[in-house]
């Protein structure tokens, strides 16, 4: 009988480029100018990303567009979001046992939390240095970067 062993290391690879974007734009803004300026058509996707942190659960907004013939898989990605909890009161004041909302900013990849927006690549035969060019026409989006995912901590929340 033979033994096939699987190491973690052959499952690390590094297959898709991210990209930051500053902007104060909503999600389906931000879509529409990629959708003008790239060769893409990003559309509102119903599965949302879900992260658990310790205040609640939230769910981040997602875009993409899948090019069958390339297999390319393109996905717009909101950074920040807030999670509401309610909370109760318990002090004897004048407000005792009063109950209000209690408003926590989320992340999706906490150690940017300047970004606002990520833009995923996945299996792209593009150039990078193209599309950032291409992103930065945009004149509602103030700054765009490429990220190195070996840098980020949290990257397995960019697994969807």
């Amino acid at each position: 009988m033979t033994i096939h062993k699987l190491h973690i290391d052959e499952f690390d690879e590094v297959n898709y480029d991210l990209v930051a974007i500053h902007t104060s734009l909503e999600d389906y803004r931000v879509a529409y100018f990629l959708n003008q300026k790239l060769p893409i058509l990003l559309s509102k996707s119903k599965n949302e990303i879900q992260i658990n942190i310790k205040e609640g659960v939230t769910f981040f907004s997602r875009f993409i567009y899948e090019n069958t013939n390339t297999d390319c898989c393109w996905s717009l990605v909101q950074n920040k979001n807030e999670v509401t909890t309610l909370t109760t009161n318990n002090n004897q004041n004048l407000f005792a046992e009063s109950s209000f909302e209690v408003a926590t900013k989320a992340f999706l990849l906490p150690e940017l939390k300047k970004v606002d927006y990520f833009l995923k690549i996945e299996n792209r035969d593009l150039d990078i240095d193209k599309i950032i060019k291409s992103i930065t026409m945009i004149s509602q989006i103030s700054t765009v970067y490429y990220v190195d995912s070996n840098s980020i901590k949290s990257k397995n929340n960019l697994i969807f």
